[in-house]
């Protein structure tokens, strides 16, 4: 499955200062920045777009994950790619097969790291026809749109039947904590998204360790 990736959730974040909050992810040991980008449309919820991206890439040298909630995101590749992204993230819901086609060798020509994501109520078999070229797949662990929500456990099949068939990289979004990261790990996911509960602690440097621990036991 390859190592644990622990990528903390800008989202919950204080959003006065994310200067500040993305360079105390980096001290603390994480290894992403995940940056949910949130149209209002695709989901119930605006978050910030590519300026905000750009403004915050000499601010941190963590890989910057992006995940593109937002309606027909291919429009908006270009940007993100010149924003800084190092990874970007689609959801298959959001374009139809030939968009979700071109926006990936889009984004893998630019260098980036290309992943496709599923709503819980996206049966996984929704990414197979990309496995060969993608570099990740997200499966969602909760409703896309806001944080601090509850790990949806019905998941877990999602993530096994997709370790089967996939052998990069498998990350989780939604509800990781202490308690659900090893569940997540032991099905096959690799990279934890984790929001409330590293900026939600006093001490983030421990809370990503104890993550890093929980998921192995």
């Amino acid at each position: 499955m390859g190592e644990i990736i622990i990528a903390p959730s800008l989202l919950a974040s204080d959003f006065s200062c994310l200067g500040c909050e993305a360079r105390r992810c980096e001290q603390a040991g994480a290894d992403w920045l995940h940056l949910d980008v949130m149209d209002g449309q695709f989901v119930p919820n605006i978050s910030f777009g590519a300026q905000v991206i750009k403004d915050l890439r000499p601010r941190a040298k963590l890989f910057f994950d992006v995940h593109l909630m937002v309606d027909r995101p291919r429009r908006f590749l270009g940007d993100f790619i010149a924003a800084g992204a190092d990874g970007i993230t689609l959801h298959v819901e959001s374009m139809d097969a030939a968009e979700i086609t071109q926006a990936i060798r889009e984004i893998r020509a630019a260098g980036k790291m290309a992943g496709l994501s599923v709503k819980p109520a996206t049966p996984i078999e929704a990414v197979y026809p990309w496995v060969d070229d993608l570099d990740m797949v997200l499966v969602m662990t909760v409703e896309p749109g806001f944080g601090g929500q509850g790990f949806i456990a019905d998941m877990l099949p999602k993530i096994s039947a997709l370790r089967a068939k996939f052998d990069r990289t498998i990350q989780v979004d939604g509800g990781i904590s202490e308690r659900t990261i090893g569940q997540a790990y032991a099905a096959g996911a690799n990279c934890f998204v984790a929001g409330s509960a590293i900026f939600g602690s006093s001490d983030a440097t421990q809370a990503i360790d104890n993550l890093r621990r929980a998921a192995k036991n």
